[in-house]
């Protein structure tokens, strides 16, 4: 998320990482030409809802910490085996990566989160469990009068709640949302065999914008198996539930850009 006079907030770090960190140095998508190019020194936020692989991979190729003086902070979820950075640093060592994440040029500091709220360069953000196969946080970010929430895997198979419930820390992250990113993994067939995957449905996406009167919702977390003609497929069925609760209803898509009022959120 860029919003003019705040620092940037990425809201985990997954592949895309890199192809965003390439953008703010001046590099290529592709090729070695320009890898050279001098650039400002990065400063930014990240809030990390869980430590699955897909969340984590593109922080070491994050292009701006090859500068001594950018830095990045990242609110991650509390774990019971220890700090958030070391047990990152667990994932991030050899023999699985040639190095650990302080040996990395710029600085990357890591802060324990749980349901907290604190602010980050003027920025208001709102951490809070949610239901997942490991620790797992959604965020609620406000600033500059817009806010989003981003429940990136949310589970509700992985708790014995009712299909239909909305925890009350769900509502609290995405009441009057101008934009919701919420996990949409599943369709309704497929949910049926895979509910403890710790993913929902389309469906129930839907659900929780028109529970928290949250005004847009994105869907996201596609299934790997699925194709462009399925995510559209989904996606209509899901505008189809939405237009009745005042929701609309986008699917994320690589190299997506919405603007919400004057704020920027990528």
């Amino acid at each position: 998320m860029e919003v003019d006079g705040h620092t940037p907030v990425i809201f985990d770090m997954g592949t895309g990482l890199r192809p965003y960190g390439e953008q703010i140095v001046g590099f290529p998508t592709s090729g070695p030409e320009g890898r050279t190019a001098p650039f400002g020194a990065f400063h930014g936020t990240a809030l990390l809802t869980h430590l699955h692989w897909d969340h984590i991979q593109g922080l070491p190729f994050f292009a701006p910490l090859g500068n001594a003086d950018a830095t990045l902070d990242v609110f991650g979820p509390r774990q019971e085996e220890g700090p958030l950075a070391d047990v990152f640093a667990g994932v991030m060592r050899p023999p699985y990566f040639p190095i650990c994440p302080d040996e990395l040029t710029g600085k990357v500091s890591f802060h324990d989160a749980g349901n907290d709220d604190f602010a980050i360069n003027g920025t208001k953000v709102r951490s809070r469990w949610v239901r997942h196969t490991s620790p797992t946080l959604g965020f609620r970010v406000e600033v500059e009068g817009v806010s989003i929430a981003y429940l990136s895997d949310h589970g509700p198979g992985c708790s014995d709640d009712p299909a239909n419930f909305v925890p009350q820390d769900v509502l609290e992250l995405c009441d009057g949302a101008d934009l919701v990113i919420h996990d949409s993994q599943h369709t309704n067939e497929e949910y049926e065999d895979k509910w403890f995957y710790g993913h929902c449905t389309a469906d129930y996406a839907v659900h929780v914008a028109r529970e928290a009167g949250a005004s847009r919702l994105m869907l996201f977390h596609h299934c790997p198996t699925h194709c462009d003609d399925d995510v559209d497929l989904m996606l209509i069925h899901a505008q189809e539930l939405g237009s009745a609760g005042g929701v609309d209803v986008m699917a994320a898509t690589e190299g997506l850009s919405v603007e919400l009022h004057h704020a920027l959120a990528r």
